[in-house]
């Protein structure tokens, strides 16, 4: 029986392995140059964590089971609550802001498609304690740095935000009841999911005239730059609910963002848990789905025990980034595995007798060291070997290896010299 791998998983192959790091690294570097600190939890959680957050419709999203204890847990979906969770167990001892960072590896029981698999790696940034939009502006910033990192720019690209209150108040301008609000920001969440005419359909079913639709449809499709607050104004048909965007406004053009960011108020993030200002950074060819998305969270940590703490964060899968990466042929071509410093070739009796102490010896010095395993003896052969493995240095274990001596060749220069063995790792490391 051939057993696969199971549905929306991945096997990672050594190659695979050395391009999923380079996206962890990335994100590690940007993420600690901004002042972010990096935390993990546990890989599964209780189920009542899930739902506190999301309420008990996220139970058929996730893989959950019984425990011996017949105790409901959940693998990790998402970071956010466990975030939260260590946040109120210690929120009075942690100094603020809290700026934190993870990788973790998440599982979602939902259909497998482009874009979209069941266990993948996310990327989490998060700033608590900190209000105002300064630190909205802040986390944008994050994630544009690693995009610029890795060679993404802003016509690839663009970060679209909203306010989830300023769309409330545009929706309430067009008519939208407030007992059909919830409606009204799910049918918006989902709009690039829909014909226009059943877009046009729902939103005629929340109270909406022929010209309301209309002037709703328009609302999810214009975008305005960072300085076009008042066209967005005067847009939107609102005088004065817009504080927030001018501020953060001021900020995204003070971090240098104009030109990556624009405000689109048909971006809603269908989490209820958000507050305030939201984003989701989208590639502009419209092939992909969103790279990734957050805002403002400034109730969520009381949901868990906590006390009332402002929060803005995102999260970034790193299915779509990798898509990306590779539709525009942005990932190094030699992403592989770490290479050798040196490969060790035993030629003679001798040399077999030497070379497991030299190899010991090489890797206690801290010396990335491998060894050939093959029967020939042919040096030919067993250079070529080291040549593919991508090794510094070959050291060659013949006859002389009895004296103490071996010779050791630069495989990229091919000068080759004989060193003492009690010299090799010092001689390799200079």
């Amino acid at each position: 029986m051939k057993l696969k791998p199971p549905k929306g998983t991945r096997d990672f192959y050594p190659d695979d392995m050395a391009r999923r790091r380079y996206l962890h690294d990335a994100w590690r570097r940007v993420s600690q140059r901004h002042g972010f600190d990096e935390v993990d939890g546990p890989i599964f959680e209780s189920l009542d964590l899930y739902k506190i957050k999301s309420g008990d419709g996220i139970v058929s999203e996730l893989f959950h089971f019984k425990d011996r204890g017949d105790r409901g847990l959940a693998i990790r979906p998402e970071f956010t609550p466990t975030l939260a969770r260590m946040v109120a167990a210690q929120a009075n001892g942690l100094p603020k802001p809290i700026k934190w960072f993870c990788t973790p590896n998440l599982c979602r029981a939902e259909r497998p498609q482009r874009g979209r698999l069941r266990e993948f790696d996310q990327w989490n940034i998060d700033m608590l304690g900190e209000d105002g939009a300064i630190a909205d502006a802040e986390v944008i910033a994050v994630a544009v740095d690693l995009l610029r990192g890795l060679g993404v720019g802003p016509e690839q690209v663009k970060v679209k935000l909203s306010h989830r209150e300023v769309v409330r108040q545009v929706l309430t301008s067009l008519g939208v009841p407030g007992d059909k609000m919830n409606d009204a920001f799910t049918l918006l969440d989902a709009k690039d999911k829909l014909p226009p005419e059943v877009f046009s359909e729902k939103a005629k079913a929340l109270g909406l005239g022929d010209e309301q639709v209309q002037r709703f449809e328009t609302l999810c499709s214009q975008t305005y730059g960072v300085g076009e607050i008042d066209k967005l104004r005067n847009s939107a048909g609102i005088e004065d609910a817009l504080d927030d965007l001018v501020a953060i406004d001021t900020a995204l053009a003070g971090f240098g963002l104009s030109g990556w960011c624009v405000y689109d108020l048909g971006i809603v993030r269908g989490l209820a848990y958000y507050t305030g200002t939201v984003f989701e950074l989208h590639v502009t060819t419209g092939k992909e789905r969103a790279l990734g998305g957050g805002g403002r969270y400034d109730k969520l940590i009381e949901l868990f025990g906590g006390p009332s703490m402002p929060a803005v964060g995102f999260g970034m899968g790193d299915v779509v980034l990798t898509n990306l990466l590779e539709d525009e042929n942005l990932l190094p071509e030699n992403l592989t595995q770490p290479k050798p410093d040196a490969y060790i070739i035993a030629v003679t009796d001798a040399g077999d007798a030497a070379l497991p102490g030299v190899v010991s010896s090489l890797r206690f010095a801290g010396l990335h060291t491998r060894m050939n395993y093959k029967a020939t003896r042919k040096v030919g052969k067993l250079l070529k070997d080291a040549e593919n493995c991508g090794a510094k240095f070959a050291v060659i274990l013949d006859d002389d290896a009895s004296n103490g001596n071996a010779s050791v060749k630069d495989l990229a220069t091919g000068d080759q010299q004989s060193i003492s063995i009690e010299g090799l790792a010092n001689h390799l490391q200079g």
